[in-house]
């Protein structure tokens, strides 16, 4: 996104570590965007916070478990 103010916004998960990928979220305007955390200038995902809402009750069902 390249928005400094947005850069800061984004979170990454306590449970990553150092040297692995993981996703990084941050929400402005209504929206949810992601990104990943080892290229940050790749392209970022946005979701409205309805369709984050029914990703994060998925997985917390269990509905993406391998």
């Amino acid at each position: 996104m390249g928005n400094s103010s947005l850069d800061r916004n984004f979170r990454k998960s306590s449970f990553s570590y150092p040297a692995m990928g993981c996703v990084m979220t941050a929400k402005k305007n209504g929206v949810i965007v992601v990104r990943d955390s080892k290229d940050p200038k790749k392209t970022t995902l946005t979701f409205t916070e309805n369709e984050w809402n029914a990703f994060i009750k998925g997985v917390k069902s269990g509905e993406f478990d391998l």
